[in-house]
C-alpha cells in the first residue's frame, strides 16, 4: 500500500476537494476527508480513487449530509489499496477506530459469547467470549450471555457435564455440590468412567450441533428399555434429561428446518434513526438475537445503512455461511468476496422473497420495528429528563454524559471503586469502569480516601487521553455518592488539576437514609432538595442505584476471587498433581501452610527440594 497525504488549510469546499485530482489516479483505495483541525470528517473507499474524488469535486448534486461535509472539508488522506475488497476491509476498520462524524456508525462492538467443550480426558463444558485460543469444539455464537448460561443449566441437568476448571477438578478429593443436586457425574472423583463420560460429551456436541431429534429418540428409547428392566430411578434421570433438552429448544422458539446456519439481518429506519436486529440461527436452532442502534442521518439510504452495518458487524465477528438481508446492498459481490476471506470459505448473502427464509427476515424485520419504537420513546422521556436535572442542578444545557461514582468495601476489604455513565441514549455500559483502590496508607474504610483516589485517576486519564476535550469523554456532570465531605475532597481534587468547569453534585441519603428524602450537595452552595414525586429525583435515584449495583457486582467478584484463591497456586513446582497430593495428606492449604518440613517431605511425590521450597514459601509469606 502506497500513502498519500497533502494538506491545505485554505480554502475549504470544493475547490479544495478538486485540487487532489491532479494527483489522483485510477487505483482502488480509501480516502479521508478533514476539517481544519485535521479531524476526521468521513471514511470511504472506492474502486477508483480519481473518479470517487471528482464526484465531491462537483458544486451541485449532493445530499444535505454530503454538501454540509465538503464545505467543512479543509484536507483529504489517501491510503492505495490492491484490490477494492482491501479497500473495503481498510475502510471499515478505520471507521470503527476513527469514528468519523458523517459516516453511519455502529456503535455497539461488544462480542458475543459461545460454548466450548475443551480438549481433554473429562472436558469441560463452559462459556467462552472473545477470541478463539483455547483447544477446544466451540458452538455459537450465541446473542447474549443470559442465553448461553440457560442453555448450559439445561445441557447440565442433561448430560452431567463439568463446568469446574482443570485446576479445581484435578485437586477434588470428594464430589461437589453439584454432583449432589444431579447437575455433575463427578468425573473428577472417579464417579463414572471416561467412556461413559466421553459418550455424554458425544451426546451434548451432537445436540449443539442440530441433532437434537436424534439425541432424545435415543434417550427415550433408553428410559423405556430401563422402565421394562425396573431401573426406575435410571429411567426417571433419563426422563429428567430429556426434559431439559425439551427446555432448551422451548427457550430458543424459532427453529428453522430448512436453515443450518445463517445471520438474519433487518434493518428498520424511522425518523433519522435505525434499528437493526441480527437473529443468530446454528444447527437448524435460534441462539438468539440482538438489536443495534448504528448512527445515521436523515438523508441515508437504507442500503448505505445495511452495507456500513455489514462491514463493521464483522469487522471483528465470524459470518455464518449464509447472512440473509431485508434490504440488498450496493456492493453484494464484494461483501461477500471479503467476508469470504475473513472466514476462510464462501459466504453467501441473500434477500429472501419467500419461504422460511423470508419468514425469518420478517420476524426480525417486526423485532426492529418494535424495538425502535420503544428506543425513541424512551429516547424523548430521557431528553425531558436531562432538561430537568439541567434545571434543577444549575447547568448550562441538558447533560450529554453524566459519569456517577460510588465504592464498594466491607470494613476496607477488597475495596473498589465503580464508575457509570448515563446520556440521552440511556447507560452507555461499555463505558462503566471499575478502580481496584491500591492506596496503601488509606485507613480501613476510609471513604473519602477512596473516593478522592477514583476521582484523581480519572481525571489524570481524561488529561492524558483528551486534553483537548474533543473525544466526548469529558462529563458534563458528575454525580457522587456522599455529602458535604465527598464533595469538599472533590473539590479541592478539581482544583489541585486545574479542572474548574465541570459540574459535580453529591447525593446524600437525606433523613433517616430513605429513598426520597436525597439531599443534594455543590460545592459553595447550600443543600437543597426535590421534591418527592419529582420525575428528575426518580431519574437520580435510578443512576445512584446503577452505581450501586455496578460497585457491589465489582466489589463481590473480587471478594470471591480473593477467598477462592489457593496459595499453593503460586508456589514455583507445585502442578495439579502435587496439590492434589498435598491437600489429600494435609486436608487443607492452611494445614499445608503449618507443615513442619519432615511432614512435606513424606507426601508422595513430594521431593526433597520441594518440600524445602514449600516450606520456604510459607515461612516467607509468615
Amino acid at each position: 500500500m502506497a500513502e498519500l497525504t497533502q494538506t491545505q488549510k485554505t480554502p475549504k469546499g470544493h475547490a479544495v476537494v478538486a485540487a487532489y485530482l491532479k494527483t489522483l489516479d485510477s487505483s482502488p483505495g480509501v480516502y479521508r476527508m478533514l476539517d481544519e483541525q485535521s479531524r476526521v470528517l468521513y471514511v470511504g473507499k472506492a474502486r477508483n480513487l480519481k473518479a470517487r474524488v471528482s464526484n465531491y469535486a462537483r458544486p451541485a448534486g449532493h445530499s444535505r449530509r454530503i454538501e454540509r461535509m465538503i464545505a467543512d472539508t479543509a484536507s483529504m488522506m489517501f491510503l492505495t489499496t490492491r484490490t477494492e475488497t482491501e479497500a473495503l476491509l481498510l475502510e471499515q476498520n478505520l471507521i470503527k477506530q476513527l469514528k468519523p462524524k458523517f459516516n453511519v456508525l455502529l456503535r455497539d462492538d461488544k462480542s458475543f459469547p459461545n460454548i466450548i467443550v475443551t480438549e481433554h480426558g473429562f472436558p469441560q463444558i463452559k462459556k467462552h467470549r472473545g477470541a478463539k485460543k483455547e483447544k477446544g469444539s466451540y458452538y455459537g455464537p450465541f446473542a447474549s450471555a443470559g442465553a448461553v448460561n440457560r442453555t448450559l443449566n439445561q445441557l447440565q441437568k442433561a448430560f452431567l457435564l463439568r463446568n469446574c476448571t482443570d485446576s479445581v477438578f484435578d485437586s477434588r478429593t470428594r464430589p461437589c455440590l453439584l454432583h449432589q443436586i444431579k447437575r455433575c457425574s463427578a468425573p473428577c472423583v472417579g464417579k463414572v468412567s471416561e467412556a461413559e463420560y466421553g459418550a455424554a460429551v458425544r451426546d451434548a456436541q451432537r445436540f449443539l450441533s442440530g441433532k437434537s431429534t436424534k439425541v432424545q429418540a435415543e434417550l427415550a428409547s433408553q428410559m423405556a428399555e430401563a422402565s421394562e428392566a425396573m431401573e426406575f430411578e435410571r429411567a426417571a434421570a433419563l426422563r429428567d434429561r430429556i426434559r431439559a433438552l425439551t427446555q432448551v429448544q422451548t427457550v430458543q422458539g424459532i427453529n428453522p428446518q430448512g436453515v443450518t446456519e445463517a445471520d438474519v439481518i433487518a434493518l428498520h429506519m424511522q425518523g433519522g434513526q435505525a434499528c437493526v436486529q441480527v437473529f443468530f440461527i446454528r444447527a437448524n436452532q435460534n441462539w438468539g438475537n440482538r438489536d443495534f442502534y448504528p448512527r445515521v442521518g436523515d438523508d441515508v439510504g437504507e442500503a448505505e445503512v445495511m452495507e456500513a452495518f455489514l462491514g463493521q458487524f464483522y469487522d471483528q465477528k465470524e459470518p455464518a455461511r449464509l447472512v440473509l438481508l431485508s434490504h440488498g446492498i450496493e456492493n453484494e459481490d464484494l461483501m461477500c468476496e471479503a467476508l469470504a476471506s475473513k472466514l476462510g470459505r464462501k459466504v453467501e448473502i441473500a434477500v429472501p422473497q419467500r419461504g422460511e427464509k423470508a419468514e425469518l427476515i420478517e420476524g426480525a424485520a417486526r423485532n426492529a420495528r418494535e424495538s425502535l419504537a420503544r428506543r425513541m420513546a424512551e429516547t424523548a422521556t430521557q431528553a425531558k429528563l436531562l432538561r430537568g436535572l439541567a434545571e434543577a442542578f444549575d447547568l448550562d444545557g441538558p447533560p450529554e454524559r453524566i459519569e456517577v461514582y460510588d465504592n464498594s468495601h466491607i470494613q476496607g476489604a477488597h475495596a473498589v471503586g465503580a464508575m457509570i455513565v448515563a446520556g440521552p441514549e440511556g447507560y452507555l455500559k461499555n463505558q462503566y469502569r471499575k478502580f481496584n483502590i491500591r492506596g496503601e496508607e488509606l485507613t480501613p474504610g476510609d471513604d473519602f480516601g477512596m473516593m478522592k483516589e477514583v476521582l484523581t485517576r480519572r481525571l489524570k486519564r481524561l488529561l492524558k487521553e483528551d486534553p483537548d476535550r474533543e473525544k466526548g469523554l469529558w462529563p458534563d456532570l458528575m454525580l457522587i455518592d456522599g455529602g458535604a465531605g465527598q464533595v469538599s475532597a472533590v473539590a479541592g481534587i478539581m482544583t489541585e488539576h486545574g479542572v474548574e468547569d465541570v459540574p459535580f453534585v453529591g447525593v446524600a441519603k437525606g433523613i433517616d437514609r430513605d429513598a426520597g428524602k436525597e439531599e443534594f450537595h455543590r460545592s459553595g452552595a447550600r443543600p437543597f432538595a426535590l421534591r418527592h414525586n419529582d420525575p428528575v429525583l426518580y431519574f437520580v435515584q435510578r443512576l445512584r442505584d446503577e452505581a450501586h449495583r455496578f460497585a457491589i457486582g465489582t466489589h463481590r467478584a473480587k471478594r470471591s476471587k480473593a477467598v477462592s484463591a489457593n496459595p499453593l497456586d503460586e508456589v514455583p513446582g507445585v502442578g495439579a498433581s502435587r496439590k492434589r497430593a498435598l491437600l489429600a495428606h494435609f486436608g487443607s492449604a492452611k494445614a499445608v501452610s503449618r507443615a513442619n518440613l519432615a511432614d512435606l517431605r513424606a507426601v508422595e511425590g513430594v521431593s526433597d527440594a520441594l518440600a524445602e521450597r514449600i516450606y520456604a514459601f510459607f515461612h516467607e509469606k509468615g
